[in-house]
């Protein structure tokens, strides 16, 4: 099926269906895990999709196709405008976008996961500081290898009261549930991309066995391994384990205090309940 302007691709992954009615884009976004947002900007006036774009609800995997080489060439904003969307991929210009290679987009594990992670906080308008950022960097390259968090503070030269008081101090997570997420995340990235058993890719992260595995990821994100192989993408894998952190008091970074005249000054607010964009702002769930 030949993509319009915004299509979306959902599970079961079989067809593009392009969006007619952009406003009601957004609560469509929200209606499936692993929903996937194509945008192609040889059709129609991507202007008029930017902010759509932009602003879409986390979770949402963007896939970007660009105008034919020679309209880029003359056009260097479209990169830019590209970049602020942060895309999950960028295809070349192609009429028709096979939904194989689609879902094989969706289902590749990131280059550099720890720094997509990152990055993907600061989209989510959850900002922390350079130290910070290095220390939640480093536990996710290492959740694959590292199972405790005295291995962890080892390796980081950190003592765990020191470790856990950054994390703290910030509104984050404790730093046993970013081990334990990045190891969820991985899980989920090698259910999706592979055929192996839930039992091979449980004992190959540390796991007893498949069942000890489906505990913990439904633990964290309420997602069962059957729903992270069906349903493509790691982003609303992420953003499922940050509504848990929020909905339980543990992802309370410093922002700057709601506009509602009516919450206390003083009142917590997790950045995940109201709009952002990359300048910090968290965005419209």
């Amino acid at each position: 099926m030949r993509a319009g302007a915004l299509s979306i691709f959902s599970p079961p992954y079989r067809w593009l269906e392009s969006v007619t009615d952009h406003s009601t884009l957004p609560g469509r976004l929200r209606t499936s895990p692993g929903v996937a947002l194509l945008w192609s900007l040889e059709e129609g006036d991507w202007g008029r999709a930017f902010d759509l774009v932009r602003s879409r609800p986390g979770g949402v995997a963007l896939v970007v196709v660009l105008p034919r080489a020679e309209d880029v060439a003359q056009d260097r904003e479209v990169l830019r405008v590209v970049e602020v969307c942060r895309p999950h991929s960028i295809l070349p210009y192609h009429p028709e976008p096979s939904t194989d290679d689609l879902r094989s987009l969706l289902c590749r594990p990131p280059e550099d996961l720890a720094i997509e992670v990152t990055d993907y906080l600061a989209w989510r308008g959850i900002v922390v500081d350079g130290d910070t950022r290095r220390l939640i960097r480093r536990t996710i390259e290492l959740a694959g290898e590292i199972k405790s968090v005295s291995a962890l503070s080892r390796s980081l030269y950190l003592s765990r009261r020191a470790l856990g008081r950054r994390f703290l101090a910030r509104g984050l997570p404790v730093p046993s549930h970013w081990l334990h997420f990045g190891r969820i995340l991985r899980a989920a990235l090698r259910l999706q991309g592979t055929d192996d058993t839930l039992f091979t890719v449980a004992c190959d992260l540390g796991y007893p066995d498949g069942f000890a595995l489906s505990n913990q990821m439904y633990r964290l994100t309420g997602i069962r391994p059957t729903t992270a192989r069906e349903c493509l993408g790691w982003e609303w894998v992420m953003e499922s384990w940050l509504r848990r952190e929020a909905e339980a008091g543990s992802l309370l970074p410093v922002f700057t205090p709601p506009r509602d005249a009516e919450r206390e000054p003083d009142a917590p607010r997790s950045p995940l309940s109201r709009p952002a964009n990359r300048e910090g702002q968290s965005l419209a769930m």
